[in-house]
């Protein structure tokens, strides 16, 4: 059944979006626009606003005044407004997945689950008073106790990707307002709407004014969260290349950051793996989102005989998806997010038949009825990839999958581990002694056995090795908790247990 996508955020289809400042929409006179497409249609639905650096400075500004009430608002007190937040979130959260679908393409059902996913940490977040707890000695030397605390850091802020614009923002601005930061949301320009109803919930939910701002923008906005000296951490989710730039530019800065960055995610399938599950995995897992998700499957890894006796299925399979648009119960996969990644992600299809992969299902060129001016590309499957093509090199982000097949289970962990992303990966097998073993010596940061996403639960955390994540803390879970917060330790002493006379030598226990 068709949803209404937007019952907070009535915007007319020539609206602007509009930025989020100290509490209500923000739009300067005479701010550059971009347009905002239905990915399903190929028409422009609406408008985005465009920050400029004054603008940035108004949302840090705002975020900047909000934190000394926020942070010296009691832990439970901030609780309190999260779940209350909560249960709006859970109330809207149909009407989120739609608005999801519009400006991004997934599935609706798709959409739903990014939105429950988020729901997650939100929940998690509402545990912040134990998360907050710190340490206590008693007399750790004689008439002195020495504890720890946990503090914010003031204006932080998150940059956040087109391919999930709730789940990924949720990863971020939970943990650190309820850590006792004020948060500026830079989300995608692609699909910026989400971010507006998430800020009109919170609003809703009594949040103070200024504690959440959004910026709509481009690298303008970027750069200028950066550089500003007022914002004192950054969460990144995107490419390589610019989260390593983030990374760099940041910390000349002196500002705490956290970048994660692309992907290449195989799936190992053992011989003695369930036939039909790894099929059912591969094709969820590769096509689902059409690609556009940082823990699809993009490399299929068949080790020995495997690939003789799923490849077949594979085939059909791949070939039998269901593309259409992503507000149709039946299908089950949608549009790529703009027609410039479509026309690129076929130009990377192109560049694996020339390297000489083995072209098994060309998804390129699909037209949905009905749906001509969309953006859509039917799922793609090769074999026969090699280590040195670009296909196997490369995100593509998108619905291609690369087949490689190796002898043995060493020979697939080496593969794995010989890449430069280090993100997620899985392995199929019903050999317990395997699933061990490749858990054990893999060089990735999130395993799945028999799992295609092992994407972890809100009171874990998520985040990658080797390039796909730069900085040193993972997003959310209790990793969350300290990359939002920094310690402070206190040693105290009464006047009574004071030694008289001055001590020169460096302090030791007595």
């Amino acid at each position: 059944m068709p949803v209404s996508p937007m019952p907070l955020l009535p915007l007319p289809s020539d609206a602007t979006v509009p930025h989020w400042v100290a509490g209500a929409p923000h739009q300067p006179p005479g701010e550059p626009t971009l347009p905002v497409f239905n990915p399903a249609t190929g028409q422009v639905s609406r408008q985005v606003a465009m920050a400029s650096v004054e603008t940035v400075a108004l949302a840090v500004a705002a975020a900047r005044e909000a934190f000394v009430g926020w942070s010296q608002t009691p832990a439970i007190r901030r609780a309190r407004v999260l779940n209350r937040f909560l249960a709006l979130l859970n109330e809207h959260r149909d009407a989120l997945a739609a608005l999801i679908t519009a400006e991004h393409g997934k599935v609706f059902s798709d959409a739903q689950g990014e939105v429950m996913r988020g729901i997650d940490i939100v929940e998690f977040a509402c545990g912040i008073p134990q998360l907050l707890k710190g340490d206590h000695t008693e007399q750790v030397s004689t008439g002195i106790d020495n504890w720890t605390v946990r503090q914010p850091l003031g204006v932080v802020a998150g940059i956040t990707p087109f391919n999930f614009p709730c789940m990924v923002p949720c990863w971020m601005f939970p943990l650190a307002i309820a850590c006792g930061n004020t948060f500026v949301l830079k989300p995608s320009e692609r699909d910026p709407s989400a971010a507006l109803f998430m800020a009109r919930l919170l609003k809703e939910a009594g949040l103070p004014d200024g504690v959440f701002n959004v910026v709509q923008g481009d690298r303008v906005a970027v750069d200028a969260l950066i550089d500003h000296p007022d914002v004192k951490a950054l969460s990144f989710v995107g490419s390589t290349p610019v989260a390593q730039a983030i990374y760099v530019r940041g910390a000349q800065h002196g500002k705490r950051v956290q970048a994660l960055g692309g992907a290449k995610n195989h799936l190992v399938v053992m011989p003695d793996a369930d036939v039909q599950a790894t099929v059912d995995a591969l094709i969820g897992a590769a096509y689902g989102s059409a690609g556009e998700r940082c823990m699809a499957i993009s490399v299929a890894v068949f080790v020995g005989d495997s690939a003789e006796r799923v490849l077949p299925l594979l085939v059909e399979r791949t070939k039998a998806l269901k593309v259409g648009d992503g507000m149709d119960p039946s299908a089950e996969m949608g549009p790529i997010v703009t027609q410039q990644a479509r026309d690129r992600i076929e130009g990377c299809i192109a560049a694996g038949v020339q390297e000489g992969a083995q072209l098994l299902v060309d998804g390129r060129g699909l037209v949905v009825a009905g749906r001509e001016g969309g953006f859509f590309t039917g799922g793609t499957l090769f074999d026969h990839v090699t280590p040195e093509m670009r296909l196997y090199r490369e995100e593509v982000f998108g619905p291609v999958l690369a087949c490689v097949r190796v002898p043995d289970l060493g020979a697939a962990i080496e593969l794995v581990n010989g890449h430069e992303f280090g993100n997620g990966v899985a392995c199929f097998t019903q050999d317990g002694q395997v699933a061990r073993e490749f858990s054990r010596r893999i060089e990735v940061g999130m395993v799945g056995i028999n799992v295609p996403i092992p994407v972890p639960m809100a009171w874990h955390g998520f985040g990658g090795w080797k390039r796909s994540l730069f900085g040193d803390t993972h997003a959310y879970g209790e990793e969350g908790v300290r990359f939002y917060t920094r310690q402070k330790s206190v040693m105290q002493r009464w006047l009574g247990d004071i030694e008289r006379g001055a001590e020169f030598a460096m302090p030791t226990a007595k």
